[in-house]
């Protein structure tokens, strides 16, 4: 592990990148430009202190998943992220294990989506990369625990009621394809640790979960179409579209409205708005 390359890299890579690169409200009274230490912990899943002592040069030997929650949250192109794997004295990621790192193309993608709030997730539903727009509209995700930044987990076993929102009927087909998806998951990856981990605590946590896993549902996507109560705009119903991107088997969900719809309004006026309130709770 070289602790003053990793440090020097760390440094570097965190003062290029702004808070709306990766969907973060840039607020004011920055004194430096980039991130500040904070939000890139709360954005890889670490504590503050584990950044400060890893840019110093002092940091212990950061775990695999510390290193891909970093090399997402500070936006690292290939050829930084296999550095900085180096660096700390690992292999770079492997196909053999499910992709946790977003590419700079598509990160790319979702910076020139200025209009239109798009999440990245893995193969097995981990809130991979948003931008402001997702946010603004869904809730900031920097905000969920690191462990608990999957769509699937959340769905199970989380305390918080998201916008979305569905009938019964949506949300038993929603919970099947959810199942479906990490069967698929456990298929293509059957070593990965992070997967194994996550089927393990919903099976042990929910018995929902456990139940559609031993009736082995053949669930498919559910409609394109979703409804979102936000609490500053009211009710939206949003065209919900998924695009897969095969090479790293992660998929870009994009909502939109058309044109001229009370919709398509809402979503401009939240573009200018971002996540403030402006209504008194």
């Amino acid at each position: 592990m070289d602790r003053s390359e990793l440090a020097a890299l760390l440094r570097d890579a965190r003062s290029r990148v702004a808070p709306r690169d990766v969907g973060l409200p840039s607020g004011i009274r920055r004194q430096v430009p980039g991130l500040r230490r904070e939000e890139v912990a709360q954005l890889a899943g670490v504590s503050v202190d584990y950044v400060v002592r890893l840019e110093q040069g002092r940091g212990p030997h950061p775990s695999v998943s510390v290193l891909a929650g970093l090399a997402r949250a500070l936006r690292l192109n290939d050829e930084d992220r296999d550095l900085m794997f180096q660096f700390a004295g690992s292999a770079p990621p492997q196909l053999a294990q499910i992709e946790l790192v977003v590419r700079p193309s598509v990160l790319r993608l979702l910076d020139r989506m200025a209009d239109l709030p798009a999440i990245v997730f893995s193969a097995k539903g981990d809130v991979l990369a948003w931008n402001s727009m997702a946010a603004a509209l869904l809730g900031d995700f920097s905000r969920w625990p690191h462990a608990e930044r999957n769509i699937i987990w959340q769905r199970f076993l989380g305390t918080e009621h998201g916008y979305v929102q569905m009938t019964p009927e949506q949300a038993h087909a929603a919970s099947e394809f959810s199942v479906t998806i990490l069967r698929s998951a456990r298929t293509r990856y059957p070593d990965d640790v992070g997967l194994l981990r996550l089927v393990s605590d919903l099976r042990s946590r929910s018995p929902r979960f456990e139940q559609l896993w031993n009736e082995r549902p053949s669930g498919t996507r559910t409609t394109g179409t979703k409804r979102i109560d936000h609490p500053e705009l009211g009710a939206l119903v949003l065209d919900c579209d998924t695009l897969l991107v095969p090479d790293t088997d992660q998929s870009v969900v994009v909502y939109s409205a058309a044109p001229g719809t009370r919709d398509a309004s809402a979503l401009d006026l939240l573009r200018i708005t971002g996540t403030q309130q402006f209504t008194e709770r």
